[in-house]
């Protein structure tokens, strides 16, 4: 890219042969400046791993975990830092990664209080799974482009024949000479249809803005969330939140009926957060303030039966996140499967609804990797297929006969012997 801004410093021939990385953004480096944590197929590159000192003086962790193998894994991630004597240590269980791919991930610790915290090598586990590459592209043209200010715009499209929601796009920054953060696209995009194209933006955090050479390794995912445990009514509850900002710190009241966190956006531009829990009857009824003056949100319960609680953030602010109107106790253990998709069994074992409106709840199923058969083919809806015969065991399902584990083994059964198309 000709626009290309880079350091006075830097000399003229280094400045040529930087420009012409810069215009294939997202290829992979294959020069190894250190080791890898481990001779592996699945591993985090020690020269991609770095902590560092956000703009709002909260110790960071970044790093890129590659999968090398001819199957799609989930990596479990632990990082720790010693803070003076002490080890703190956090895990995250990340979005799967498809074959010959990899994925950034970012860790916040607000918990370090020294100015030397020393970075421990991560520890890197995975479990083999049955994932289709997210059909999302970046484009490589005059439209991908670093600005002045450190951050990068572009587009992206789905190459797909399917819609894609809730997608992100991460990315590995880096300076002159070494990685210096991972970032994501500041953007809330709820979906992204086949062959749409959809505009997208990055921002460094402001702490190494100047530092900012070039982008590479995007990799597009379709759900990631940060996954966060409090204390409430004597025992933990866990919950998840998506979002460009950050929260930390949470923690409910006495009563168990609100909870807090610190939040704050480092980017220059309005973000989102939609935080996701598990509902304790199923009458929550919510409300939000942010240091304690109210705020518009919207509240929405999804196919699995867990409220959502999203809203906007502003650019660059910070302050004091306040959720009301949980309920005392903690959430009942939910169904493995939505009850709307056993209430379709029943609906469609006495030809209420139609094949291909059973063979939805069927689908959603196999995108929640509740069911998984490891040579499914993706088909369009109109070649969807399910013998009339199916209907007896999905009735005897409904009324319980039959367990869902075992209804579950007899439609993975069937779809991998395609006598199920969906």
């Amino acid at each position: 890219m000709k626009n290309q801004h880079l350091d006075s410093k830097t000399s003229s021939t280094l400045s040529r042969v930087f420009q012409a990385r810069i215009l294939i953004f997202g290829l992979l480096l294959v020069t190894i400046f250190g080791s890898q944590l481990a001779f592996a197929d699945v591993f985090v590159p020690l020269h991609e791993y770095l902590g560092y000192f956000d703009s709002n003086g909260v110790y960071t962790v970044v790093g890129n975990v590659k999968n090398e193998n001819n199957f799609a894994v989930i990596p479990t991630i632990t990082v720790s830092v010693i803070d003076d004597s002490k080890t703190i240590s956090k895990t995250i269980e990340h979005v799967p990664i498809a074959s010959v791919k990899e994925i950034p991930f970012k860790i916040k610790f607000p918990e370090i209080k020294s100015n030397i915290p020393v970075l421990i090598n991560p520890e890197l586990t995975f479990e083999k799974t049955i994932t289709n590459e997210v059909p999302i592209q970046i484009i490589y043209d005059k439209t991908l482009v670093k600005h002045d200010d450190g951050h990068i715009s572009g587009r992206i499209q789905n190459t797909g024949n399917e819609t894609v929601y809730f997608p992100k796009i991460f990315a590995v920054v880096h300076g002159y000479e070494n990685v210096l953060d991972i970032t994501q696209n500041v953007e809330y995009i709820e979906k992204i249809e086949p062959g749409e194209i959809l505009d997208f933006t990055m921002y460094p955090d402001p702490s190494i803005t100047e530092d900012v050479f070039y982008y590479s390794c995007f990799a597009p995912v379709d759900t990631t969330v940060i996954p966060v445990t409090a204390k409430k009514n004597g025992g933990d509850f866990d919950f998840r939140y998506d979002s460009g900002a950050w929260y930390s710190a949470a923690k409910f009241d006495e009563s168990g009926t609100t909870m807090t966190m610190r939040g704050y956006n480092s980017y220059p531009l309005e973000t989102y957060a939609n935080f996701e829990f598990a509902p304790i009857s199923g009458n929550e009824k919510f409300s939000v303030t942010i240091n304690d003056k109210p705020i518009e949100f919207i509240q929405s319960i999804d196919e699995m039966g867990f409220w959502h609680v999203a809203f906007t953030v502003g650019p660059q602010s910070q302050g004091i996140l306040k959720i009301s109107g949980f309920e005392k106790g903690l959430p009942p253990e939910l169904p493995t499967i939505p009850v709307w998709i056993k209430q379709n069994a029943d609906w469609w074992s006495t030809k209420q609804i139609t094949d291909s409106e059973f063979l939805e709840g069927i689908d959603f199923l196999f995108e929640k990797q509740i069911l998984s058969v490891p040579t499914r083919d993706v088909i369009s809806e109109s070649q969807w297929r399910i013998p009339s015969w199916v209907q007896t065991p999905a009735s005897w399902w409904y009324e319980e006969k039959i367990s869902d584990e075992q209804f579950l083994n007899i439609i993975e059964n069937l779809v991998k012997r395609e006598i199920i198309l969906v």
